[in-house]
């Protein structure tokens, strides 16, 4: 097996986002076989590897399992893995893992809902994430206050906010009556609370935001806040492809989930047109 570069090797493993590890490289915190580590390091399954004092267990290459979870996140839990004001974080209801640890793909604030990904392979969590990617995100979102069709232009045409103009590449009527009604609209990058400054730059106030969708990925109609599922085999192997990315194992599926799965597609074959519902 090749050599691979050092910052990618630790990302792949869990201990954090390959910026994150670039940025631990430089600050010397990242050991190999004893010696301080630089930038464009490589390291093989023979190399010892240290960040900060304790020796970590690494993922190569094809050894890596590559599995991603679908979680519907609720309003109130953050996307760090520990608060030190003591709230709830987005990670205490995830499977525990024997090595690595679950990646968040993206984020969501703390007043937002639903569609949040997990993966725990590092290559994938770059490629969704990085801007190259093109990645769109879709919510649902309420809004109170009056929308006309000029303002929808405006804010597909794009709006000036204070870190650049931003807008929505589709945004459309879904439901509602009086002052409260309900939009899907999709961007395109990740930017902090971004949804919801383009809506209130048009003094527009956003009482519900529910993200459905990222990328290729809907929030399934049965996984209900607070809970997760995994995508099988299948499913991450279609995904690697879309993302251009080389095939690695995947975890088997043992006999009880493959026939909750079966039950699942069932399910899911009589109600495909919920998926794109407003939220409950």
């Amino acid at each position: 097996m090749a050599d691979e570069k050092l910052h990618k090797v630790l990302a792949r493993s869990g201990i954090g986002s390959r910026r994150e590890m670039e940025r631990w490289i430089q600050e010397g915190r990242i050991a190999v076989n004893g010696e301080t580590a630089t930038l464009g390091d490589r390291i093989g399954p023979q190399d010892a590897v240290k960040v900060d004092g304790r020796e970590v267990k690494l993922v190569f290459g094809r050894d890596a399992q590559r599995r991603v979870l679908i979680y519907n996140k609720p309003v109130g839990e953050i996307c760090t893995r520990h608060d030190p004001e003591g709230r709830a974080t987005v990670f205490r209801h995830l499977p525990p893992l024997k090595e690595g640890r679950w990646i968040a793909i993206g984020r969501l604030d703390i007043n937002t809902s639903g569609l949040l990904l997990f993966t725990t392979d590092g290559e994938l969590a770059n490629a969704l994430m990085h801007p190259s990617a093109n990645i769109d995100r879709e919510y649902a979102v309420r809004v109170l206050g009056d929308v006309s069709e000029a303002m929808l232009e405006r804010l597909t045409e794009g709006v000036l906010l204070e870190d650049g103009m931003a807008r929505f590449t589709d945004v459309q009527f879904f439901d509602g009556e009086g002052a409260n009604k309900w939009y899907h609209c999709v961007v395109m990058e990740g930017r902090n609370r971004e949804v919801r400054r383009l809506w209130e730059s048009q003094e527009v106030q956003v009482s519900r935001l529910k993200r459905v969708r990222y990328g290729p990925i809907f929030l399934p109609s049965d996984v209900r806040a607070g809970t997760w599922r995994e995508m099988t085999p299948k499913e991450v192997k279609e995904l690697t492809k879309m993302m251009e990315l080389a095939p690695k194992k995947s975890r088997a599926m043992s006999t009880a989930e493959k026939e909750q799965l079966k039950r699942r597609y069932k399910r899911q074959r009589t109600r495909r047109s919920e998926d794109r519902k407003k939220p409950q």
